[in-house]
């Protein structure tokens, strides 16, 4: 029991290690990617719509992988309350249901679109269930998390609710980790004018 206990503490730590960090794009307004942001397009949640990146150009984009069984989960009120904070602003939030984080996605679509209503009231975009790493990774994920398609650095998805930032100009500006709230100052601040 007690080599349980300990190496559940050394998970944590390693888990709080790796979740919790953010990385500031230094001159990302100077890069030229390989590739565009705005050549991608998404499946909505339920597949019967898309979300084409170019419709829009000119606002911020904020993309996140998202799961309904994460200790990070109550993050879907944050994004709901920025969101709507934002509405009427330069800001799209885009969610991305994954599974590849300790199973804690396993819902059909259905499931976690009621589960997202029912619990947080979420009316920003989700996109269909998706892989963010791996040799099945979706194009949006390959281009925020590869140098060679964004041009501003290669990034890892550590956990659910990484979160990365895109600017108006489909430049790729910051990534946060798991511990960084959609509410905290220091995400907020890209925000602001």
């Amino acid at each position: 029991m007690k080599s349980i206990l300990f190496t559940m503490g050394i998970l944590t730590f390693l888990t709080s290690c790796f979740v919790g960090k953010s990385k500031k794009i230094e001159g990302a307004e100077n890069i030229q990617p390989d590739s565009s942001i705005y050549s991608i397009s998404l499946k909505t949640l339920d597949g019967k719509g898309s979300i084409k990146l170019s419709d829009y150009k000119g606002k911020y984009l904020v993309f996140v992988n998202t799961a309904s069984e994460c200790g990070y989960t109550p993050q879907y009120k944050d994004l709901q309350d920025f969101h709507l904070k934002y509405a009427d602003s330069n800001v799209v939030v885009i969610g991305s249901p994954c599974n590849q984080f300790g199973g804690q996605e396993p819902g059909t679509a259905e499931e976690i679109g009621a589960f997202c209503q029912k619990n947080y009231g979420v009316t920003f975009m989700l996109t269909e269930k998706l892989d963010v790493k791996g040799t099945s990774q979706h194009a949006l994920y390959s281009w925020l998390t590869q140098k060679a398609k964004n041009g501003a650095g290669d990034f890892e998805v550590k956990w659910n609710f990484n979160k990365f930032v895109v600017s108006p100009e489909g430049k790729l500006l910051h990534y946060f980790g798991s511990n960084v709230k959609p509410g905290d100052q220091e995400f907020l601040n890209v925000f602001k004018k």
